[in-house]
C-alpha cells in the first residue's frame, strides 16, 4: 500500500512520517507541494512543521499549494488523509475540517509527552485502537489551540467526530480538550500531537503512535 507524504517548504516531520509508514508495513511516497500529482497513492499524510514559514497564519499558504488542488477533491471523494500538527492546520484552512488552530493560550511553544483518549475508532486512521483507549504520544506546537464556535463544537460532539481528547490537563487551550477531529465520513483526520514520533523503541515515550499508520493500511486492504 502506498501512502503519500507531502513536503512543503518548512516541513519538519515528513521523513519521520515516511518512516512511520514503512515501519507499519506500507510504502511511503514523497509528494512535492509544487505539483498536483498524487502519484496514485492510497492515502496521504500532511506532516508537521512550519509550511511556508507559517506566514499569515499556520497552514494558510499551504492550503493554496498545487498539491492541494489534487488532494482536496480526492479527500472529498474518500481518500484517507491524516493531518498532523501543521497538517491539521492545513486541513482546517482547506475547509476539509471545521474550526481553526490558534496560538497556545499561554503564548509559549510546548513540547512534551501527552496523554490522550481515543474517542472515535471507526476512522481510517484509528481502527486499530480500542474505544476510549488511553495513549501517550509526543506533543509539540506553538499554535495548537483548537477553536470553533459552540454550534460547531456541539455538532462534533453529537456526531462523534472528536477523535482524540487531551487528558491530564489542557496543554494549549483547545476548546473541550480536543486534540483531534475527523470529517463525517472518517477518512479525513486532523491530530495536533505527533504519532510519527512514537513508532519504534528508544524514540519517544513508546509505540502508541504506530496504530494510526497500521490502521490506514488495514483499512485500504479491506476496502
Amino acid at each position: 500500500m502506498k501512502v503519500g507524504v507531502v513536503t512543503f517548504p518548512g516541513s519538519l516531520d515528513d521523513h519521520d512520517a515516511a518512516r512511520a509508514i514503512e515501519l507499519a508495513g506500507g510504502e511511503a511516497v514523497h509528494l512535492w507541494h509544487g505539483t498536483a500529482d498524487l502519484q496514485g497513492v492510497d492515502a496521504v499524510v500532511l506532516p508537521g512543521g512550519f509550511s511556508y514559514g507559517d506566514y499569515l497564519r499556520a497552514g494558510a499558504i499551504a492550503r493554496f499549494a498545487p498539491v492541494m488542488d489534487a488532494l482536496i477533491p480526492a479527500a472529498k471523494d474518500g481518500l484517507p488523509v491524516l493531518g498532523i500538527c501543521n497538517g491539521f492546520q492545513v486541513l482546517c484552512e482547506s475547509h476539509l475540517l471545521p474550526g481553526a488552530l490558534v496560538r497556545n493560550d499561554h503564548q509559549k511553544f510546548i513540547c512534551r509527552d501527552q496523554k490522550l483518549r481515543i474517542e472515535r475508532v471507526d476512522t481510517a486512521w484509528t481502527g486499530d485502537f480500542a474505544q476510549d483507549e488511553e495513549i501517550t504520544i509526543v506533543l509539540k506546537n506553538g499554535e495548537g489551540g483548537y477553536m470553533a464556535d459552540e454550534r460547531t463544537l456541539d455538532m462534533l460532539e453529537a456526531e462523534g467526530r472528536v477523535v482524540a481528547r487531551y487528558l491530564g490537563g489542557n496543554p494549549n487551550g483547545s476548546r473541550r480538550e480536543i486534540a483531534g477531529i475527523s470529517n463525517e465520513a472518517g477518512n479525513v483526520v486532523g491530530l495536533m500531537p505527533h504519532p510519527e514520533h512514537c513508532v519504534e523503541p528508544g524514540f519517544g515515550p513508546g509505540l502508541e503512535g504506530l496504530p494510526f499508520f497500521t490502521s490506514v493500511l488495514r483499512q485500504v486492504v479491506s476496502a
